[in-house]
Order: structure tokens, then C-alpha cells, then sequence
């Protein structure tokens, strides 16, 4: 099963929309066949699995870490395929967090005489799906925060500027969140400070461009921004202002979308920004932002997970808050759950969930 799991990762970012999915056939101790989903050569992974042992499969046993599907859609169910090839015992990580399939898939196996056992390292598996396991029971995406914070809490010496807080190994931990998230989600604050261009830089292969998403208000997006100079349909700006308006045309034309959602409270109704994502089939979005529109999020409670980056330093008074937040807030904070603190290089991460998205509907 862990063979399975890392095949899994090898779907990050190509098996969208679907889950992540990793298989191994197993027979007298050997692997016979293995497989992971990628959205473009069709092939659940349990069938990558199968064409690749091709007859060795009777009798094996099939490690996979999510249940078999037993639905038609771009292709056949796999626990039909699986029976046909009379595999002998089926090991799945966890259910289907798909109300269509969870527990069916497996029934059907069990029906046709396959033994089934199921929970083998669910957790690891869970954690690999829950962007898709929030999606598909919502239809919103996965909404994590993530920044990068000294000790005392700042992230930048003054509001406006460009300060690096954390290590290189922590940088390159947050590309490899951006590989695996479907969009982006910044403000407007954080483009006139920074001026980023919100990129994968892995170099890995994905199956389409990461979305880079902006919450702008009153449309203050220079066009000369780097975010507009390099939009190839990946940038979208979200706004309360007219699409009319001499600035939205001029955004049209320099290739980025502009979407108006409702205003609330005099700003950008995030959780009408957060349906649009998910409409949208964007399975997770990660939030880079600034002060301002990270303490809207958190305070509007679109945020289900935080990801923050602590370097071991101390910035001392006149340093920026990671969210802008009025006190009285903090009698109602939900706290986070099913904490996690790992070192990453001279740095640390926690991580830590709002809700178990598995039981969002």
C-alpha cells in the first residue's frame, strides 16, 4: 500500500478533476502490474494495473488506495474489469468519499467473491484526496491558507513591503503546494506590494495551467503588473465594479478575465468568489495573501485548512500581523484541529484544519 500511495503523488496535478489514485498487483510476493490515474490517458489506475500484468492477474491480490469505482462515466466501472479478471483479494486504503460510490464498489467486489479489506492506511490516503473529497460534496474547493511568519506572528517589517522570512527549503515546500493546488487566490494589496506572478515553478507537467486569482475590489490592478503582462487565460481578476468600466475593458483586452461578484460590507463577497472557483471544477485553492484579505477569509470562513511557515526569528513591533482581524474576533475563533509541526530546514510548518472535510455536505 505504500508502493500505491506514492504512485498516487505521481497524479498531482494531472489526474484533476478526478482523485489521485495508486495501484499494485500483487502475486506469490512479486508485483506483477502498477498504475496511477492521469485524467488524459483515461486509465483508472486499478486498469493501468490490470493491462500490465495482462493474465498474471488471476488469482493476485490488488492493493489500491481508493475504492474501485462502480459507476459509468468517461469510462467503465472498474470493479467490473477487476471481477472479470478474477482478482482474489482487493486491499483499499479508505471509501470513496464520492456519495455515488462510497461503499458500493466495495460491496460489488464482495458480491462476486472477492475478499475485500479495507482501512490500510486510510489516514495517509484521506490526506490525499480531501481537496477532492471537499469538492465533490460541496462542490467548493479545498480553501488553505498558507504564509510565511516569524515568531512573534509578522509577515512583513511594514505594510507595503517585500520582506523574506523563511529558508529556501520552505520556498520550495510552497512550490510544491502550488503544483498541487488548481488556483491561486490573492488581493490586491499583495499585487501593488509585491508585484508576483503567482507561478508553478516546479517544471512538473500539469494538466492545465494553474489559475491565478485576484480579489480587487475597485479594480486597482496595474497593467503593467506582471500578473497581467504574463495572463494566457489563467488570470482572472474578481471585482464589484462594472464590467463596462474603461479599467475592466483594458484588463479584457491585455488577456485577463474579469468576473464581478456582490459586494459585502463595501468589498468582494469571498464566498461568492470561493462558488465561482468551485463552479469552476478548481478542486483546491491555495491563498497567498496579504493581512487584509487574509483576516476576511478567516473572519468570513472560507478557509478549511492553514499551512504556516515559521522561521525562527523574532521581527519585534511595527511588523504586519498575518491577518487583519479586530479583537473581538477572537472569542468566536474556531480553533484548528488534528495539528501537525514538522521541521522544514532551519524552519518549521504547522498545519492544521478549521473542519474535517471529509463530512462537509
Amino acid at each position: 500500500m505504500l508502493r500505491a500511495l506514492t504512485l498516487a503523488t505521481r497524479g498531482a496535478a494531472l489526474a484533476h478533476p478526478n482523485p489521485v489514485v495508486g495501484a499494485v498487483l500483487v502475486k506469490n510476493g512479486k508485483v506483477i502490474g502498477e498504475g496511477f490515474h492521469d485524467y488524459d490517458r483515461r486509465d483508472h489506475a486499478e486498469i493501468a494495473a490490470l493491462k500490465q500484468a495482462g493474465k498474471k492477474a488471476h488469482s493476485a491480490t490488488l492493493y489500491v488506495t481508493l475504492e474501485p469505482c462502480c459507476t459509468t462515466g468517461r469510462t467503465g466501472p472498474c470493479t467490473k474489469t477487476i471481477i472479470a479478471a478474477k482478482i482474489k483479494k482487493v486491499v483499499a486504503a479508505t471509501r470513496d468519499p464520492n456519495p455515488a460510490v462510497s461503499g458500493k464498489g466495495l460491496a460489488e467486489l464482495r458480491r462476486a467473491g472477492i475478499q475485500v479489506i479495507s482501512g490500510v492506511l486510510e489516514k495517509q490516503a484521506r490526506h490525499l484526496n480531501e481537496d477532492f473529497a471537499c469538492w465533490i460534496r460541496t462542490r467548493l474547493p479545498l480553501v488553505t491558507l498558507k504564509t510565511a511568519l516569524t515568531l512573534d506572528g509578522q509577515i512583513a517589517q511594514k505594510a507595503g513591503s517585500v520582506t523574506w522570512i523563511t529558508s529556501q527549503q520552505s520556498r520550495d515546500a510552497v512550490q510544491r503546494l502550488r503544483h498541487e493546488a488548481d488556483a491561486l487566490l490573492t488581493g490586491i494589496g499583495t499585487v501593488l506590494a509585491d508585484d508576483p506572478r503567482m507561478s508553478d515553478r516546479t517544471g512538473e507537467p500539469r494538466r492545465r495551467p494553474l489559475l491565478r486569482a485576484i480579489v480587487d475590489s475597485r479594480l486597482r490592478t496595474p497593467l503593467r503588473s506582471n500578473l497581467v503582462r504574463c495572463a494566457q487565460n489563467d488570470v482572472v481578476v474578481f471585482t464589484t465594479q462594472s464590467l463596462d468600466s474603461p479599467k475592466a475593458r483594458a484588463l479584457i483586452r491585455a488577456g485577463v478575465e474579469v468576473f464581478r461578484v456582490p459586494a459585502r460590507q463595501g468589498h468582494a463577497d469571498l464566498r461568492a468568489v470561493v462558488r465561482e472557483l468551485g463552479r469552476r471544477q478548481n478542486l483546491s485553492v491555495l491563498l497567498e495573501a496579504g493581512a487584509e484579505l487574509n483576516g476576511a477569509a478567516l473572519q468570513a470562513g472560507i478557509v478549511d485548512k492553514m499551512i504556516l511557515f515559521y522561521a525562527p526569528k523574532i521581527m519585534g513591533t511595527g511588523g504586519v500581523p498575518m491577518a487583519s482581524i479586530p479583537s473581538r474576533w477572537f472569542a468566536k475563533s474556531p480553533a484548528l484541529q488534528n495539528l501537525t509541526v514538522k521541521p522544514c530546514g532551519p524552519d518549521f510548518v504547522v498545519q492544521g484544519y478549521f473542519r474535517d472535510v471529509y463530512k462537509r455536505s
